[in-house]
């Protein structure tokens, strides 16, 4: 088990290096580059120039990239120009972080406790009403835009009906104690429940709408899996001994039907950024997908190499946890 965690680990930091490499080189290769961006369209040669020189763009494409990596390490990306101008990139990363985990997480757990137990449920009926509803139900999932489902939500629950909040993380007039960034946990940790409900109802029709890919997909999982579990000799034996149901269910299809469920819902937790952009854009929910969008629009260089790194950061080590979890349901994973 040692030995396939430090080999999951060396391909860990393998993966963060050539990104690294292709993050270096695609940005500096976007039109304009960063001069144009902190200048602008009013600068003169002599000012670019200068820039230029300040910001080691004169030297070597090797010696910026090695620039770039130790202040990467250091956790140095630079200074914001257009999300929040002024603050440090990876400050801006820290301070929003906490709004995407929240979001996210509630997100997946929405879309883990419908789809596992709905998936079990529509395979062990395949042919009925129940299994044809939602399997059309995961199909609409997956094919309805992610911003599309946000503005229709936004627009009846919120405008037309006025039942949940329509933008924001928490409502302008909540004086909260922050303590941790999540909100509802600090809500909580304070007993300041009303600001943490408040904070619970901002987080309702993002996090649905976050969820809806998610959910299609670990339904689709889960039902195809447990249909060829259903199907094993291992299976039929359990009953041909009389075990009872819920230890044929339990011990038998579903600690074998999950494997690859596990590995798709680490996959989808780590994909939950690509929704998050525009989930957080139609809430106006500030959090990293947010500023990831504002900083495309702006070409606040600074904050796009932070976002995208430690996105990429947190979607290796979601992967390199559901390796390891797969790994310990799954002991002949080990040996691979």
């Amino acid at each position: 088990m040692l030995r396939f965690i430090v080999r999951r680990l060396l391909q860990t930091v393998l993966s963060l290096f050539a990104l690294s490499i292709l993050l270096f080189g695609w940005l500096r290769s976007l039109p304009g580059g960063p001069v144009s961006a902190l200048l602008g369209e009013r600068g003169t040669p002599e000012s670019r120039e200068a820039l230029r020189e300040q910001l080691g763009l004169n030297e070597p494409i090797w010696v910026q990239y090695w620039s770039f990596l130790k202040r990467a390490l250091q956790g140095d990306f630079g200074i914001s120009n257009g999300v929040r101008p002024g603050t440090p990139a990876m400050d801006l990363f820290l301070t929003r972080l906490p709004a995407t985990i929240e979001l996210s997480f509630i997100a997946i757990m929405i879309a883990i406790c419908l789809a596992i137990p709905l998936g079990y449920l529509a395979a062990r009926r395949q042919g009925s009403v129940f299994d044809t509803t939602s399997i059309i139900g995961s199909l609409i999932g997956v094919a309805v835009p992610v911003f599309f489902l946000a503005f229709v939500l936004k627009y009846f629950f919120a405008q037309q009906w006025g039942l949940l909040p329509p933008t924001g993380r928490q409502s302008v007039g909540i004086d909260a104690t922050r303590v941790t960034g999540f909100f509802v946990l600090d809500g909580i940790l304070t007993r300041e429940l009303d600001a943490s409900w408040d904070a619970l109802k901002h987080l309702i029709l993002p996090s649905i709408a976050l969820a809806t890919i998610p959910f299609a997909v670990i339904f689709r999982i889960t039902r195809a899996s447990v249909l060829e579990v259903l199907d094993e000799d291992y299976v039929r034996t359990a009953r041909a001994k009389g075990l009872t149901r819920r230890i044929i269910r339990g011990r038998h299809i579903m600690r074998n039907a999950l494997i690859p469920v596990v590995t798709i819902i680490g996959l989808q937790i780590g994909a939950l950024l690509a929704g998050a952009v525009l989930t957080e854009t139609v809430f106006a929910y500030q959090g990293i997908g947010q500023a990831l969008a504002i900083g495309f629009q702006k070409k606040d260089y600074p904050v796009l190499q932070v976002l995208i790194m430690m996105a990429a950061l947190i979607y290796i080590i979601v992967n390199l946890v559901v390796d390891i979890a797969y790994a310990v349901i799954d002991p002949r994973v080990r040996t691979r």
